[in-house]
């Protein structure tokens, strides 16, 4: 039997419930909740265009053709690059299981992602528009001094959104005269410290001294008449990212997501030459 063979019998062989199975080891693996959200999505979407295409094998030219497909949904290509990404690891998965030939899973994992042909405008700011977004937000009201802290750790420690929702008061820790965040768990639960620059620490001070928080969540709901709740935020950051961009509005800027201010954060390190705790805004 030639090898051609072979692998046609393995691409055929490769069911629905076997890449189900496969699905289910791959977001085993993902340590990340954000991760394992949007693995689990691209898959089920090539699951069920493969369950809609008669007869298909899983093999390279049909993830080739997945790949036309999703560019004929004008999606973006950091959107289609991460949908193949996860198909490739649910080849690996397959081909781990014995349910796709070693050979069969090294030509999907050889499908190019598509090339991005540039940023849209507003994917980061400079550092005097960090500045404009923050003079935006009128510290008057207890919200506005909790977003101004918020955005603050976003722009000044490039947090992710959820980090900074889910901040402790015991993360914040003064270390060999520097303000610092420590334990801070990222993408594969690695632990970092991130430094702290002192006009971001003032404004997370201002909220702290202004509520009362003393312990648990940094951050809480804040009610429609201004008082502050017990309850934290960290079940949904939805919030954060309306009011990034109701903030981005007040200064011109539109479709700002509050990752961009991380990239924010991280091309104005890279500009000053030095590591995140050398940002600075005048």
């Amino acid at each position: 039997m030639s090898a051609k063979t072979r692998q046609s019998e393995f691409a055929n062989s490769t069911t629905v419930p076997e890449l189900e199975q496969s699905k289910t080891t791959v977001l085993n693996m993902l340590a990340s909740a954000h991760s394992r959200r949007s693995y689990k999505y691209a898959i089920e979407k090539f699951i069920a265009w493969y369950c809609s295409e008669p007869r298909l094998g899983f093999n390279r030219s049909v993830v080739v053709r997945y790949r036309s497909f999703l560019e004929g949904l004008s999606l973006s290509a950091a959107t289609i690059n991460l949908h193949l990404s996860a198909i490739r690891r649910l080849a690996d998965e397959a081909a781990e299981s014995g349910w796709l030939s070693p050979e069969l899973a090294i030509g999907i994992r050889r499908v190019k992602g598509v090339k991005r042909l540039g940023r849209r405008i507003g994917n980061w700011l400079t550092g005097d528009q960090a500045q404009e977004l923050l003079n935006a937000i009128s510290q008057s009201t207890l919200r506005g001094r909790r977003d101004a802290a918020v955005i603050g750790l976003l722009l000044g420690c490039g947090l992710r959104r959820s980090e900074a929702a889910n901040l402790r008061v015991d993360q914040l820790q003064l270390r060999e005269s520097h303000w610092v965040i420590v334990d801070m768990v990222g993408k594969g639960v690695r632990l970092r410290t991130v430094p702290v620059p002192a006009w971001c620490k003032d404004l997370i001070d201002v909220w702290i001294h202004d509520t009362g928080v003393t312990e648990g969540k940094v951050f809480r709901r804040v009610s429609k008449n201004g008082t502050p709740q017990e309850e934290g935020v960290t079940t949904n950051v939805v919030w954060i990212c309306r009011d990034v961009k109701r903030y981005a509005k007040r200064i011109g800027i539109g479709h700002l997501a509050p990752h961009d201010l991380r990239r924010t954060c991280a091309r104005l390190c890279h500009e000053a030459g030095g590591e995140l705790e050398q940002i600075q805004f005048s």
